[in-house]
């Protein structure tokens, strides 16, 4: 794929995403660019709908597969398979359910999962956990938490489906029993017992067979810059071991991967260490897209991202110049943010702390001293994208002197976002 090409809805984007990792590489593919791919990596702004790319990628799976899944995938509804018991009665006794209807635990069952989950935990937290299992004692409270009445087949599915299965996990540290994690410290056990599951699926585990790809959006949004890189770090070569694969006779049986991220320095580790050659071992196929929807009536942008991995921040730029496009674009508050924020990005470039940088390029004096002011006051604002408020006139048209200079001195060369073909 070249150039930007737009897809109107989310199943034609999942049609050419498994078209990337499925098509059969020739011999002329070999000396050209558009090459097959066992990895994919999306990068995308928040509320450009990845969890529903990566839902609808999972859905296309079953809807081709008579119904059987293909997809094991991580994202913002593996989260929600966990849900606290806070013990409002006793206050004292907390731990995370499991919803065992998923499939995304069937392995907890039959292997043993907790040394590779401590394995993992202990390079990004310092609480330790245990994971209890169903027990014939806890038939009545699994009656009382379903709401049904005793009878002998409940007892014989308790007995068939239930029993032995995960139940709960437990947390403590050094001082303490039973506490109740912060949600970023859930959120890196959840993530670490997903990336154990992985591990048993590159083993070709039984309870996995049926995983031909593997989704992960967003793994973790809340970890600071240090346990961000050290995350992409052993995801990126969880990935590379999926992606050289073999069969029981040697042949090539890659796992198919799609990585989705808006955590730019995320996103930008997890570049370099899939496509950084490692001594020793193959090269990896893989791809990289920057993917942007224009607006919220449906439509979908996909831009080949291999030479710029940091693509983002010029279409951040184009978005704004939209936006500021007084005929056809509209101006909210929190634009002023987008324009400050990128920046501080090219000032922090060019090797500069603060965007005074950026200023004092743009004109006078006088033009320095009012985007300054401008800039500070209107970009500090507790603005909610989720529920925007339109520019003053005034402001806006203070926005566009401010937007036009920047582009103009700095010279970008912006994409046609909005254009493509089909």
């Amino acid at each position: 794929m070249s150039g930007l090409r737009r897809y109107q809805s989310l199943g034609n984007l999942v049609n050419r995403l498994r078209q990337d990792l499925n098509q059969q590489e020739t011999e002329s593919q070999r000396r050209v660019v558009n090459k097959p791919a066992t990895i994919l990596l999306l990068y995308a702004y928040n509320r450009t709908g990845k969890t529903r790319l990566s839902m609808e990628f999972k859905d296309a799976g079953k809807r081709r597969n008579n119904g059987a899944a293909d997809t094991l995938y991580f994202n913002a509804y593996t989260e929600d398979l966990f849900t606290w018991e806070n013990d409002l009665d006793g206050d004292n006794i907390r731990h995370l359910k499991l919803n065992i209807d998923s499939s995304f635990f069937n392995g907890l069952t039959d292997l043993s999962l907790d040394e590779t989950i401590e394995n993992y935990l202990s390079c990004y937290a310092d609480f330790e956990f245990d994971i209890h299992y169903f027990e014939q004692s806890d038939y009545a409270n699994w009656l009382n938490e379903k709401r049904w009445e005793d009878s002998e087949s409940l007892q014989k599915q308790f007995e068939d489906y239930i029993l032995g299965k995960p139940s709960f996990v437990s947390f403590k540290n050094q001082s303490a029993e039973n506490i109740k994690v912060s949600r970023g410290e859930e959120n890196i056990f959840i993530w670490c017992l997903f990336m154990a599951i992985c591990e048993r699926v590159l083993d070709g585990h039984q309870s996995y067979q049926w995983v031909k790809y593997l989704y992960i959006d967003d793994p973790i949004s809340s970890l600071d810059d240090n346990n961000a890189i050290a995350v992409a770090c052993d995801l990126a070569n969880l990935l590379r071991r999926a992606a050289s694969g073999e069969d029981d006779n040697g042949n090539p049986a890659p796992i198919k991967v799609v990585f989705s991220s808006h955590h730019a320095l995320f996103f930008n580790v997890m570049c370099n260490e899939i496509g950084r050659p490692k001594e020793g071992e193959p090269s990896v196929k893989h791809k990289r897209y920057f993917l942007h929807r224009p607006n919220s009536e449906g439509g979908y942008t996909l831009r080949a991202t291999d030479d710029t991995p940091f693509f983002h921040h010029v279409a951040t730029l184009a978005e704004l110049q939209r936006a500021a496009d007084p005929d056809a674009g509209t101006l909210y508050t929190f634009h002023f943010n987008a324009l400050r924020s990128i920046m501080e990005k090219t000032a922090s470039f060019f090797g500069h702390k603060k965007i005074s940088f950026c200023l004092k390029e743009l004109g006078n004096l006088e033009d320095e001293a009012k985007y300054n002011r401008a800039l500070n006051l209107l970009s500090h604002g507790k603005y909610a994208i989720h529920e925007p408020t339109l520019m003053g006139e005034d402001n806006q048209e203070l926005f566009r002197e401010i937007l036009t200079d920047f582009i103009t001195r700095f010279q970008f060369d912006l994409p046609e976002i909005l254009g493509g073909t089909t």
